[in-house]
């Protein structure tokens, strides 16, 4: 087995938005737990997520897109 760092990944991350991965809750918790692995202070995180609680579910996935789609992949 080999563990590789999530800055050299050659697919994406996958999420179904129409199952439990989709809710908002869950998408924060991503926020949290991806921002630390690619190196995103705490600071950082914590704007990322209030960016996305500014508005409605859209905003949320728009900002959500906008950090991390290089990495994530949103499905409906």
């Amino acid at each position: 087995m080999t563990i590789k760092s999530i800055n050299n990944r050659t697919s994406k991350i996958e999420i179904d938005l129409t199952g439990p991965e989709g809710n908002a809750y869950a998408l924060l918790g991503y926020v949290k737990h991806l921002g630390r692995q690619l190196g995103y202070s705490a600071d950082d995180r914590d704007i990322i997520t209030k960016k996305m609680m500014s508005g409605d579910y859209e905003n949320l996935l728009t900002v959500f897109d906008e950090y991390f789609g290089e990495i994530v992949d949103l499905y409906i």
